[in-house]
């Protein structure tokens, strides 16, 4: 019964992923992931120490899929049907490098699933989806400059690194991809 709930709700698939809307049933997966300090190494921020964050974080990424129709999605893995981390978009409207009320892309992955492509796979095909079926312009993404991986990542993506500037106090890089689907 559980995986056919989960599949009504699935946005779109990969070889290896679903992609799905994020869940109140996701608290204790989104718990374990964002308590990690390792997780949280390049986030800029300290982890999380209890699940009423976790709950407080899916209230908020669910109040924005009702708001703007977007948001970010978890991955969860076909071969498990694990919550195994989220990937997907923030819409911020705060100043953040002389940019407002953009889309910035952004994910997080369970440590124990880090290596296997999961990241890549699953933002690949989030991308896609902002383009082809929300019709997005254009997406930002930033890291620290210290997040190589996360730069790998990006750039595989095909997104551009257009620049760096200060956040929070942080030396941070700053990503570009224009829809070209047209």
């Amino acid at each position: 019964m559980y995986e056919r709930e989960v599949r009504m709700k699935i946005l779109f698939e990969t070889e290896r992923l679903y992609l799905r809307e994020i869940l109140p049933t996701d608290d204790e997966s989104m718990f374990e992931m964002d308590s990690d300090a390792e997780v949280y190494k390049f986030l800029g921020r300290k982890p999380i120490r209890n699940i009423n964050e976790s709950k407080k974080m899916i209230e908020s990424i669910r109040d924005q899929y009702k708001r703007i129709g977007i948001g970010r999605w978890a991955i969860v893995e076909k071969e498990s049907d694990r919550f195994i981390g989220w990937t997907g978009f923030k819409f911020e409207k705060e100043n953040q490098n002389g940019q407002r009320n953009f889309y910035n892309l952004k994910f997080r992955l369970l440590r124990k699933y880090w290596g296997k492509g999961y990241i890549t796979e699953a933002t690949k095909a989030a991308i896609h989806y902002a383009f082809t079926e929300l019709e997005i312009p254009e997406i930002y993404s930033m890291t620290l400059l210290s997040n190589l991986k996360s730069q790998r990542v990006l750039d595989k993506l095909g997104l551009q690194l257009v620049g760096e500037f200060k956040f929070q106090g942080d030396d941070i890089t700053w990503y570009k991809k224009i829809n070209n689907t047209d």
